[in-house]
Order: structure tokens, then C-alpha cells, then sequence
């Protein structure tokens, strides 16, 4: 049964889309079975893949939302073997208001995941920059949730109505849900704020920040354009780097297969691949 993880943060541009990548393709490369959901409107996640829109409007997250596919049916695979994503595109803005009226609406991820669930070893869910219906069916189907934190004023500005949201589920939805961690983003190690922040945070949240920080990177904002995640693109970068530690770290703390090899190995590999 796959560990099911929402990237979450209901405040935007803090890395959600670039966790849920980068995260996901170092997985598959530590040998991980894995599955990316898109379930953000604007289809970040899917592009940054390498996927082309026009190939999957009629066959996206939107359509198992709302019933009409399986979400067997709307699997797509990327450039590693072992990492697919469902899709999403902006339909998928009016689900909300489609399901409104519907009876366990709450539940339609949930009821989707479980019957592909056996077929991997994780499951990330992008998470649209709100806490409406979406965001909600997200923690419903999940065991945990990420919470991806950029190191900049005002970082934890609404963290706390997430936090009370993941709560709310836990309480009345889903009693299994845990906060897998908070991950530091976008840190920058000249800059005295970006320390501040961090000390801030790991005083407040103490063992659940991850060891891993994100820094800002170029290759980490230039990758998504070539439809490819940073391992792919460039695995020597310190984005790489750091994205490998993170899958490194999640992998002990869940106590997974830790078959993450060294990067050069990784180079080699990928160079003879290109051959």
C-alpha cells in the first residue's frame, strides 16, 4: 500500500509544485514505484513532467473527480520508468462547484487512490494555493501532509489555518493523517533573514522541519520550462542535491527501501542512457 503524502500550503509560490516534482523523481530513483497527482488547477506539476496539455484534456484529474474515469485511466507516464502523474488542467477550477451539491464529496480522491493504492510506493498530491474542496479531498485520501515553508518574512503567515484545517480532518475525517514535516524552501545562506527564519521555524516546529533545506537555486527554476524534473536536467546542481536528501530523508523516517545511489552513479547512469 503506498504512503500517500499532500504537498500542501495554501499560500503560493512558497515550492509546493517544485517539491512535488523533484521530490517525486528522486524517489523513482531510489527504485520507489511513484505517483504524482496534480490536483492544482493550473497544471504546473503536469507540464514541469514534460507532459503536453492538449494530450490529456479529455483524460485528466478533473474526469475522475467528477466520475467519469477511473483514475487508472488518467495515468500517464514520464521520462522515469518509475514515476507517472495523473494531470490536471483548469477545468479542473469548476469541480468545486460541480461536486457541491454531491454526498461525500470529501471522499472522491480517497475512493479513487484506493483502488490503485498496491501499485506504489508513494503517492505526492500537489495541492492548489487554497483550502477549499480540493485541498480538503487531498487530506481526506492522505497519511500525511508536507508542508513546503519558504525561509522569507511573513513565511508562517496562515500556516496556522492549515495546521487547524489538518486538524479538522484528522479529527472528523481522517483519524489516521499526520504532518510529515515542514520543509524549508528557498533559502538563501547569505542572507541573515532567510537564518533567522530558519531558527525561527525549527525552534517552533523542532523535530518535524526536515534536516533538508531547499535552496534557491537556478536550475530549480529553470527546469520546469524543459519539462523535466532537476535530477533530469541537472543532477550535479544544488537543487538536485538537496531533493535527493529529502527523498534520502523521507524514505528512513518511514522506514522505506533506501536504495538512493551516489550521485556520480546517478550521472553515469543517466549519461549512458543519453548514449
Amino acid at each position: 500500500m503506498a504512503k500517500v503524502i499532500a504537498i500542501a500550503n495554501q499560500k503560493g509560490g512558497v515550492g509546493k509544485t517544485t517539491t512535488t516534482i523533484n521530490l517525486g523523481a528522486s524517489l523513482a530513483l531510489a527504485e520507489c514505484k511513484v505517483l504524482v497527482i496534480d490536483l492544482d488547477p493550473q497544471g504546473n506539476a503536469s507540464v514541469g513532467l514534460g507532459l503536453n496539455k492538449e494530450n490529456y484534456e479529455e483524460s485528466n484529474i478533473y474526469h475522475v473527480l467528477i466520475g467519469q474515469k477511473s483514475l487508472s485511466e488518467t495515468v500517464y507516464q514520464t521520462e522515469l520508468d518509475d514515476l507517472h502523474i495523473c494531470p490536471s488542467d483548469n477545468n479542473l477550477v469548476g469541480a468545486e462547484i460541480e461536486l457541491v451539491n454531491e454526498m461525500a464529496r470529501e471522499y472522491r480522491l480517497k475512493k479513487a487512490i484506493e483502488k490503485i493504492d498496491h501499485l506504489y510506493d508513494f503517492i505526492l498530491i500537489d495541492c492548489p494555493p487554497s483550502l477549499g474542496l480540493l485541498t480538503l479531498n487531498s487530506l481526506c485520501a492522505a497519511s500525511s501532509f508536507l508542508v513546503p515553508l519558504q525561509t522569507e518574512y511573513f513565511a508562517m503567515e496562515g500556516l496556522g489555518q492549515l495546521l487547524n484545517t489538518a486538524e479538522l480532518v484528522k479529527e472528523a475525517i481522517n483519524p489516521a493523517l499526520e504532518m510529515e514535516g515542514v520543509l524549508l524552501t528557498m533559502f538563501d545562506g547569505r542572507n541573515n533573514l532567510s537564518k533567522e527564519v530558519r531558527d525561527d521555524i525549527r525552534s517552533h516546529f523542532e523535530k518535524k522541519v526536515f534536516d533538508t533545506i531547499i535552496p534557491r537555486n537556478i536550475k530549480l527554476s529553470e527546469c520546469p520550462s524543459f519539462g523535466r524534473p532537476v535530477v533530469l536536467y541537472d543532477i550535479g546542481s544544488k537543487g538536485s542535491q538537496a531533493y535527493l536528501d529529502l527523498a534520502r530523508e523521507i524514505l528512513e523516517r518511514n522506514q522505506k527501501k533506501t536504495i538512493l545511489l551516489n550521485n556520480n552513479n546517478h550521472q553515469e547512469s543517466l549519461q549512458r542512457e543519453e548514449l
